[in-house]
Parts: structure tokens; sequence; C-alpha cells
């Protein structure tokens, strides 16, 4: 027997799971992960506290009796994207506390890269928004702020990587530095349509080239586990960043196919094939590359706010106690009365990309209830989805074909049954919802040479569809509603200010 051992490392949590390699999880080991706040507005983690926390879910895992050690044909990683790691070379010591995917202190050098005209050169060579969420800025704020690193980071003693690139190196005691092309296209530093890092970028940026990873296929050799580590030299074959995994573990092979993850936010990532199309509001990514073929793009789409929307409702106007009661409420009334619910807690994102909007509720009358706002709360969800995938298919020319689903939300049926009567089209819920665990574990099966995607594609069970039921044009009717309450939300933060 052959089994694939996936590693997760995610924002709050590192989890390590074994997966036969038919997509069935047989053991899983967690460990949670701190957050650290220097200064609002930044947010860190301990780079070797995520190392430890891994090691220690692989070694619980191994201990476990659930698969022998010679039974495990390869590893896949799959990890938080963006967050930035610095450490030395030749010890493997970071030298920095990780920079969060999260975290806005590169906002002054974005804003200033925007203002001199620059947000279409990086738009053309990477497929992203110049903004502090990748992690170009934050490199460049460590280069600047760490005493000694950047004459340290030229004379080629220092590594960068994202999370991945810090995995691989410890687990091979040094012996590899290296990323997946889904991460290295986060970075705002590669060439996603030459496959390399730019050096124009890395000149606007201020970032050595010596410091950066080579780059290999999601699908490849990227190195083999320290014996010492675990017993055995276990190669390491598939990456992928966190929703590009999800993509895959959910098996979107075809342009036009799409998975929303939906959780304290929600990203909507729809497959458009080998070309890299220019984006309408949405990033152009790079999704994967398999061995003998194209890379394989996809358009994304952020959602700041959607569990949030409704842990709001519960934590703060105290409509229910906990979030796993919104549906009941929600089904007391047949419909929201007319009420929309904007969450822009904290800002807009696609295809709006405004960090200055901030939540409306519109539509009240004396008959409005809690009940209402609730259900409004769930379609804000599926709108925000709506409006996602509608730039989506401007973009790429690609009708949607379905919409799988997978993230904590997808628990809630009427969200579902919402989401797919605004869309329009069917949604689907996996029986296997911790897709973006399976998607490296089936990376990994590819590179161990296991697995193809058409075996893959074959283990995808459904547990439920939903299928539209909703007249075309009540359809479009709210969706109007909806678009008339997104613009009163634009810009509010900064009209305030000029006001006050």
């Amino acid at each position: 027997m052959a089994y694939l051992l996936s590693i997760d490392q995610g924002t709050t949590s590192s989890r390590a799971t074994l997966f036969t390699p038919q997509g069935r999880a047989i053991a899983t080991a967690s460990r949670t992960l701190a957050q650290h706040y220097p200064q609002p507005g930044w947010v860190e983690h301990d780079p070797e506290e995520i190392w430890q926390g891994v090691l220690a879910c692989l070694k619980e895992l191994l201990a476990s009796g659930a698969a022998e050690l010679k039974e495990i044909a390869a590893i896949g990683i799959t990890n938080q994207r963006e967050t930035t790691v610095v450490w030395e070379r030749a010890t493997g010591r970071a030298l920095h506390r990780a920079i969060v995917w999260q975290d806005r202190r590169g906002a002054g050098q974005t804003e200033a890269l925007q203002r001199a005209g620059l947000e279409g050169l990086v738009r053309e060579r990477t497929g992203l928004l110049l903004d502090p969420y990748f992690s170009a800025s934050k490199i460049a704020w460590l280069l600047e702020n760490v005493q000694g690193l950047r004459g340290r980071a030229e004379r080629g003693e220092v590594c960068f990587g994202t999370v991945d690139s810090w995995l691989v190196f410890r687990l091979s005691g040094g012996r590899s530095h290296v990323s997946d092309l889904s991460n290295a296209s986060r970075t705002m530093l590669f060439n996603i349509h030459e496959l390399c890092w730019d050096e124009e970028l890395l000149r606007l940026f201020g970032v050595p080239r010596s410091m950066l990873p080579e780059v290999l296929p999601s699908t490849a050799l990227f190195g083999r586990t320290e014996a010492s580590l675990l017993g055995a030299e276990i190669p390491i074959t598939g990456i992928a960043g966190d929703q590009q995994a999800a993509l895959f573990g959910q098996g979107c092979f075809e342009p036009g196919m799409a998975k929303v993850t939906f959780g304290t936010g929600a990203f909507v990532v729809m497959n458009c094939g080998a070309c890299g199309v220019p984006g309408e509001g949405v990033l152009t990514t790079i999704a994967w590359q398999l061995p003998g073929e194209k890379v394989t793009y996809a358009l994304e789409g952020s959602i700041f706010i959607a569990g949030a929307a409704v842990q709001w409702l519960a934590e703060g106007l105290g409509l229910f106690q906990s979030a796993s009661q919104v549906e009941a409420l929600a089904r007391s009334v047949p419909d929201s009365g007319g009420v929309y619910f904007v969450p822009a807690l904290s800002g807009l994102g696609t295809p709006y990309w405004d960090p200055y909007a901030r939540g409306v509720i519109t539509g009240l009358t004396r008959g409005s209830t809690g009940a209402h706002l609730a259900r409004a709360s769930l379609e804000a969800i599926a709108f925000q989805t709506v409006d996602a995938i509608r730039a989506m298919e401007r973009s790429s020319g690609h009708a949607l074909k379905d919409l799988r689903v997978d993230g904590g939300a997808a628990a809630n049926d009427l969200l579902l049954e919402l989401q797919a009567d605004l869309l329009g089209a069917p949604v689907l819920r996996p029986r296997c919802t911790e897709t973006t665990s399976l998607g490296a574990a089936y990376l990994a099966g590819i590179g161990a040479g296991l697995l193809d995607t058409g075996s893959i594609g074959e283990n995808w069970e459904l547990e439920r569809a939903f299928a539209p039921g909703m007249a075309v044009d009540l359809r479009e009717d709210l969706y109007r509603g909806w678009e008339r309450s997104v613009r009163l939300s634009l810009g509010w933060a900064r009209e305030t200010e000029k006001t006050g």
C-alpha cells in the first residue's frame, strides 16, 4: 500500500494528513499557530514555531501507526501564500518573524509606485495589483529595516521564501531552496508569462536575485526529507499555494470550472486554461503546471468578509448566540423583505478593490426583523461570489459550468441554495471538504508517478447538488438592488474623512 502525506500550513494552524491515493483521509494531526500584532495593521508569525508545529504533526502522524514509514510514497505541501520568511542560508535560522499575508506595512511603498504610474507594468508582468498583500513590499521592508540584512542578502548569505520554501529547506536539512510556480506567482516579483523572476521588478523593489528560490513546476522532486528527522528520506513531490491546491483538490481541471472556499472571507478561483488572461477586477495567477503540460492559469477573486459577516451579527448585534444558528433564523422568513446588507466591514475586494468602502444596510422598513437581516447576510455572501464570477466570465470568455464549494460555511444548506439561485448555476458540495490538503496530496501523487488527473477526477464524489430555481427576471432584479447598495458603500470612509 502506498500513502501520500499532505502538509497544510495555514494562517492559524498547521495540519498533516495521511491520504490513500484514492483521496481517503486515514489519519490527521494539527497544531495551532500564535498570531503576533506588533503594531496596528502588522501581522507576524514565528517561523520557528511554524517549522516545529509542522514537524510535530508529522511525527505524531507517523507515531499513530496508521501507516508504516516505508509505505509513504511522497509528501505534498500547501501553504498560506504571500507570507514572507527570511533566513540564514548556512544555519536555517530565521532572521525576523514572518510577515503574514494580511500585513499592511508595505502600503506606503505600493501607493508610491501607484502614483509613479507603475501599476500597469506590475499587472502586465505578474497578473497582480500593486498591493502590500503580496510578498514584494514585505521583502523590501525587511531589507530596509533589519540591520545588516541587505548586505548579507547581496553576499548570498540570506534566503527568502514563502512558507513552502521555508518548510522544504528545513525538511531537507538545508539542501533545497525551492518554490513552485503557484507560490512564486504570488510574490509580485515573478513574470507569470516568461516563468522567471523579473529583473525589472527586482530592481523596482530592491530585492537581490541571490536570495530567491529556484522555481519548479507544481509536481517535481523538490527535495527529500533529512533521514534524521522522520527516520527516512521521503521525497517531496508536490507543492501549491492553498487556493490553487483547493482548486486542484476539487478536480477543476477544465477552463470554466471554479471553486469557492467559504471561510471568514471567501476565495473564488476559476481555471482559465493555458492563457493567462488579464483580469477585470480579478487577479490572474498561476494555478499549477503538471508533467509534460503547459502552465494552467486561474483567475482569483478575494472576498474579505463572508462568514465574518454572520459572526458580526452574532457577536456585534446579538441576533443569535453562534454562527451555526443563522440558517434557522434566516429560514424563518421566505425572503429578505427587500433588505440588503453590504458587509464592507474592512473594505471591499473583488471586483471593487475599495479599502474605503464601509458596511451598509439598505431597504429597512418597520416590518424588517432580525430574521430578514440574517437572510440578507447569507445573500450578501452569495452576491459577492456572483460579483467575482461575473468578472471572471467577462475576463476569460469562459461561462461557468458549475461552482464547487468547500470551507466551513459550505455546511449551510440555505447559503448554497441562495448561491445557486443568485448565480444561476449549479452549486456542488463534495463529500470531502478538506480539499486544500487533498489537492497537495494529489499533486504529490502525480509527482511520484502514482496518479494522473483522470484518476483524480474519478475520485471526486458529490455529496449534494444545489440547482438554481429562481426566475431569471427576479434574479436580475435582486442583483440590481445589490449593485445599488454597493454603490452607497463605496468610498464611504474617504468621504467621512473629508467631512470630518
